[in-house]
């Protein structure tokens, strides 16, 4: 009995300074694999957070990636949807975009973003009327807080006044302004 003692405190023994090493579980810094996230999911951003961010620095099919993962995650709401239209506006899928922004308006007749979104496409596909009576409702909607809302509004006015106006040289480009807003601006104007 006293060499099956011996034998269990060698092991014991063994186990503990094994336990001492450096390293444990930590992965091999020449591993193949994706470190696991720091902290576990304290540390999760949503997929809207992770799309607007996207969408900030300019890669909007990731964004877009990012905003179906959001939808997985949360379901189909006017957020989600707009911010999926805004990203296929974005990638110049303005048959994509005007149906999911649509969508959104129908899905939630008080928000403004997808309003304001719709609008923006309908003016790059030159529907001046439709789009300034949809800058109206988003204008409304806002209570006529938002400064690129009723830039656009008074873009789309002056279209719709005289097709063909455009001042000397102008370029329109869009830009993004804040989760789910965009404006119509021209490139000599910093965003």
């Amino acid at each position: 009995m006293h060499l099956g003692r011996t034998i269990i405190g060698s092991a014991s023994l063994v186990l503990l300074l094994a336990c001492e090493q450096t390293g444990g579980l930590e992965q091999a810094a020449d591993s193949p694999f994706a470190p696991a996230p720091a902290g576990g999911d304290a540390d999760f951003v949503d997929g809207l957070t992770v799309g607007h961010r996207l969408m900030a620095s300019g890669e909007y099919e990731l964004a877009l990636k990012a905003y179906f993962r959001a939808a997985a995650e949360e379901g189909v709401n006017v957020d989600v949807l707009s911010a999926i239209g805004s990203a296929n506006l974005q990638l110049g899928r303005l048959n994509q975009a005007e149906q999911i922004l649509r969508r959104a308006t129908e899905l939630d007749e008080t928000f403004p973003p997808a309003w304001n979104n719709l609008g923006v496409v309908l003016m790059e596909r030159g529907e001046f009327g439709e789009a300034s009576h949809v800058f109206r409702i988003a204008f409304a909607l806002d209570n006529g807080e938002s400064a690129e809302i009723r830039d656009n509004l008074r873009l789309a006015l002056a279209k719709l006044g005289d097709p063909t106006y455009s001042e000397p040289e102008s370029d329109f480009r869009l830009v993004r302004r804040g989760p789910g807003f965009f404006r119509i601006l021209e490139t000599s104007e910093t965003p």
